[in-house]
């Protein structure tokens, strides 16, 4: 009999074990912690002071001067020809034997210079300068101070008892808390 009552003690303790450790605030929690929810019953922001530096653009119209391009006459070859086709005839028309072959080639080269310097002179627009206006923008910055909120002092209610901690996010009506229960030491 006292064997029967030892194996059948063994059964059910063995048997009730698990069962006992089946509540799911103790499921998967090695370190005897489980979780639960605490109402919440007061949020105050934390907040402090600071000075921040705001950029500000601030743009206006100025007005410029431009210098406007000068367009060559692009033909300059052209106007050497005929400057040399004119002056070799003007010089054709002075002197005789060799002196007139001089006086065509003075005259020849003459006009092709005078051909040249006219088609660098003509110039197509104006030769001075352009006015206009241009955006011109600078950024300043601007000193201000605003508050900034650090975190939230949070008074919360669990089994009947108020408690207080500071949180980095306001957690609403209710929140999530941990809970771990150790064994007090006898001093």
């Amino acid at each position: 009999m006292k064997k029967t009552v030892l194996t059948t003690a063994l059964a059910v303790t063995l048997a009730t074990g698990p069962v006992a450790h089946a509540d799911p605030k103790f499921k998967n929690h090695p370190s005897d912690a489980f979780y639960d929810y605490a109402k919440v019953v007061n949020v105050e922001p934390i907040s402090r002071l600071v000075t921040v530096s705001v950029p500000r653009q601030e743009c206006w119209e100025e007005e410029v001067s431009y210098p406007s391009e000068r367009v060559y006459q692009t033909d300059a070859a052209g106007n050497m020809i005929l400057g040399g086709i004119i002056g070799g005839v003007i010089g054709n028309r002075f002197g005789d034997g060799d002196g007139q072959k001089a006086a065509t080639l003075a005259g020849t080269l003459i006009g092709a210079s005078i051909g040249h310097d006219n088609a660098q002179r003509r110039v197509t627009g104006d030769s001075g300068y352009r006015r206009g206006s241009e955006q011109r923008c600078r950024t300043q910055y601007q000193q201000t101070s605003e508050q900034r909120i650090d975190g939230y002092r949070v008074t919360y209610r669990y089994k009947g008892e108020l408690f207080t901690d500071r949180l980095s996010y306001d957690p609403g009506e209710r929140m999530r808390v941990r809970i771990s229960v150790r064994p007090a030491q006898d001093d």
